[in-house]
């Protein structure tokens, strides 16, 4: 269960780094406004906004991948206790979404499903 936890771990921050690259390098190009359903002037008006956000999501990526590589080198407590951080914090943000911004349920599912997997194999790992 340890290499399902990490590599779920791992598509989701892959996941997470890919939104932080929308949100804070690409927000006002084509591919980010049909992403998140916004005009030129919208994503200019709300771009320190994303950029700032952008970052959350890059430093959640972060904290899963230490520990993942933590995990991976035999620090295995270590690694999973960060692995379960980073990927419970992106779980319940994707909630946060869902429960705040019911008409975004799918980006809240798409945001939070690898996340749900990676912490329950991580739980299920821990637990052995």
């Amino acid at each position: 269960m340890l290499a399902v936890a990490l590599v779920l771990g791992g598509l989701a921050a892959a996941l997470h780094v890919f939104i932080w690259y929308l949100e804070s390098v690409a927000w006002t190009g084509p591919r980010a406004r049909a992403t998140f359903g916004t005009t030129p002037e919208q994503a200019e008006a709300n771009r320190e906004m994303a950029y700032n956000q952008g970052f959350y999501n890059l430093f959640l990526a972060v904290l899963a991948i230490v520990g993942i590589v933590l995990a991976a080198s035999g620090r295995t407590t270590a690694g999973l206790t960060l692995v379960l951080a980073g990927t419970g914090c992106m779980l319940a943000a994707a909630l946060v979404l869902l429960l705040s911004s019911p008409d975004k349920r799918r980006a809240a599912v798409m945001q939070g499903t690898l996340p749900l997997l990676a912490v329950v194999a991580t739980v299920v790992a821990l637990a052995a």
